[in-house]
């Protein structure tokens, strides 16, 4: 055979085999991506990944880039860092992770000096957002994060995750009850202080986006960072004629001091004005415990405007036992527990008359018994609440009566609370309240130390919520482990709260025509944290959310320190499928599944997509 054909006989046969092989590599590819759609599964409880880089992008059409030239020893971190106020990114890393991706997908993050790389998502203008309202009795599902956690990349995974599984709302915090404000913010009473969320209307833009109602919590009288700073604005004390000390600790403002009582609304206001659709005051009370003979405060001098000129009739005179409150307080730790208001308040105004002990009011809301009231609020918790109410006329709060000084303490909160609803409602957010759970007991002794007046409060909020976790009522209703009955608990409080509430009224969504109902939408914190049960889990949380909405609550908060959410991740898909099952007729068993209106793409962005351009000339800086 002559050389020529070998060599075609070669050819071809090569040819050949790799046409077979192409064919053969495709088979098994397609056959690889058919068992890899097969295997897939429902999604687990975990956190996925942030958005990618294009996701931001959509969401903002207006934004542009912008070529940079690094210079010697900069890294894609380092400018991420610098652009960042200038983007739609809440978070360096996310913006460093889109640099990476729009500059040809590089791994590294090493520059060359002189090397040029384009800076995407740049905004044309700082954000301006607009707070998005929504009627009071819009049923909430939320969960709360630190302000650290808010501005973190894992916050923003927490917050797209919970979106994910049925929740329509994120509580952030814009001051903690250690004084600390997360946002940027002038005043003569803050000075310098550690900023996390350094943007807050893109980090409420982003919420927004998400389809989420934002909520900004404020701690309002317990801040520790202003009195330390500002000791004139301290509970003083009688003996040392210096800052009271509650058990030891130097945390608590004069809440009848006007200086705090702006101080905490400018703050609120302001936040309100840069998009918040909900301010949440917490801390708003006295402090509870420690030693109360000792407190001395400014309303008692009759020196607190905010206490004076209101014509509201105080809590001794308008009821015959006032609301009560306690220590379902909030947990800022796994080990904290209640709240004692043992002490007798040297300013009470706190004694039941006989002729009203008796009375159906009263009857009807004890004889339930005191199943939210913490442990170690009074002395006399240390008795069954049934043999209590045995001895009708009994004063709680005091042996004898106590020469008094300017208003109760209830009229002082009250009071603050009307300044603080007018200042805030106009700018159209919700103003909400959080409460402890045991003010539905209304024991005389708690009201004169706190100053939680539920009836009064309620007419200067838009929303209540006491903090009902079943764990925190230890000692209560002969039970011993109380954490494991949260039906019991929850069950019981809830039905106080709506008693005292109640009055005859328009209707709110989802009640008959001609029944009663509160002005107020009452929406409680529920339990989220493992304290005091052997029992929490997915189901824990889904017997929570149920009693609550059969108890008349509308909507929930979920409250975990720490925030680890991973029940109520659990608990969410299953909850929704379960009411979904319903039907559009049945009634659903956890809640009713409100959502805000569509995505709007606010005025402040342009509607204009600039594509990426090549590398050109360096940018001024």
């Amino acid at each position: 055979m002559r050389r020529s054909s070998v060599l075609i006989i070669a050819a071809l046969s090569c040819l050949l085999f790799g046409v077979a092989a192409v064919q053969l590599n495709l088979g098994l590819f397609g056959a690889r991506a058919q068992a890899q759609s097969a295997q897939l599964t429902p999604a687990s409880a975990t956190i996925p990944s942030s958005a990618k880089p294009a996701d931001v992008l959509s969401l903002h059409p207006g934004s542009s880039t912008e070529i940079y030239t690094a210079k010697r020893g900069e890294s894609i971190p380092v400018i991420a860092r610098q652009y960042l106020h200038k983007t739609a990114y809440l978070t360096s890393s996310e913006l460093s992770e889109a640099i990476r991706h729009v500059n040809g997908d590089r791994s590294g993050n090493i520059l060359k000096s002189g090397e040029q790389i384009t800076i995407p998502a740049i905004l044309p203008a700082p954000i301006i957002e607009k707070t998005l309202p929504v009627a009071k009795d819009f049923e909430v599902r939320a969960i709360y994060l630190t302000g650290i956690m808010a501005s973190s990349d894992h916050g923003l995974r927490i917050i797209r995750h919970w979106r994910e599984v049925g929740g329509n709302a994120i509580v952030f915090d814009i001051k903690d009850s250690d004084g600390s404000v997360t946002i940027p913010f002038e005043h003569p009473l803050l000075g310098k202080h550690q900023v996390y969320i350094h943007d807050v209307p893109k980090f409420i833009h982003f919420v927004h986006q998400q389809n989420m109602h934002a909520i900004a919590r404020v701690a309002i009288f317990r801040d520790e960072r202003l009195v330390k700073e500002h000791p004139e604005l301290a509970v003083q004390s009688k003996k040392t004629k210096q800052a009271w000390r509650e058990n030891g600790k130097l945390v608590w403002t004069d809440p009848s001091q006007p200086k705090v009582q702006d101080y905490d609304i400018a703050l609120a206001k302001y936040v309100a004005q840069l998009g918040a659709d909900e301010i949440q005051f917490d801390y708003v009370r006295f402090p509870a415990e420690g030693d109360q003979k000792d407190a001395s405060f400014a309303f008692q001098a009759g020196s607190a405007s905010s206490a004076q000129g209101s014509s509201e009739p105080s809590a001794a005179e308008r009821v015959a036992g006032p609301c009560g409150d306690g220590p379902l307080g909030r947990p800022t730790e796994a080990k904290q527990g209640g709240t004692s208001t043992a002490v007798e308040s040297s300013d009470s105004l706190c004694t039941i008359p006989a002729a009203n002990a008796n009375s159906d009011t009263a009857s009807k809301g004890r004889n339930k018994a005191a199943h939210g009231a913490s442990p170690g609020i009074a002395a006399e918790n240390d008795q069954a609440p049934e043999a209590r109410q045995k001895r009708p006329g009994r004063s709680v709060a005091a042996a004898k009566p106590v020469a008094l000084r300017g208003p109760p303490r209830s009229d002082v909160i009250t009071a603050f609370l009307k300044k603080a609803y007018a200042e805030i409602h106009p700018t159209g957010a919700l103003l909400s309240l959080d409460v402890f759970g045991v003010m539905a007991w209304q024991r005389p002794v708690d009201l004169s130390h706190t100053g939680q007046d539920i009836v009064g409060m309620a007419k200067y909020c838009d929303v209540l919520s006491p903090m009902i976790y079943p764990s925190h009522f230890f000692g209560m209703d002969n039970i011993a482990h109380p954490g494991d009955a949260p039906e019991h608990f929850i069950g019981e409080s809830m039905d106080r709260f709506q008693l005292i509430t109640r009055v005859t009224g328009e209707k709110l969504s989802g009640e008959k025509s001609g029944q009663k109902s509160s002005p107020v939408v009452i929406r409680p914190w529920l339990q989220a944290f493992h304290w005091r049960t052997k029992t929490y889990s997915p189901e824990y949380i889904k017997v929570q959310v149920a009693t609550a909405k059969e108890k008349g609550g509308i909507g929930f908060l979920f409250w975990n320190a720490a925030n680890d959410y991973s029940k109520p991740f659990t608990a969410m898909p299953e909850m929704r499928a379960a009411d979904r099952k319903e039907g559009p007729n049945g009634k659903p068993k956890f809640f009713r599944g409100d959502e805000l209106p569509g995505i709007t793409v606010k005025a402040s962005l342009t509607p204009t997509v600039v594509p990426a351009p090549a590398p050109a000339e360096p940018a001024n800086h």
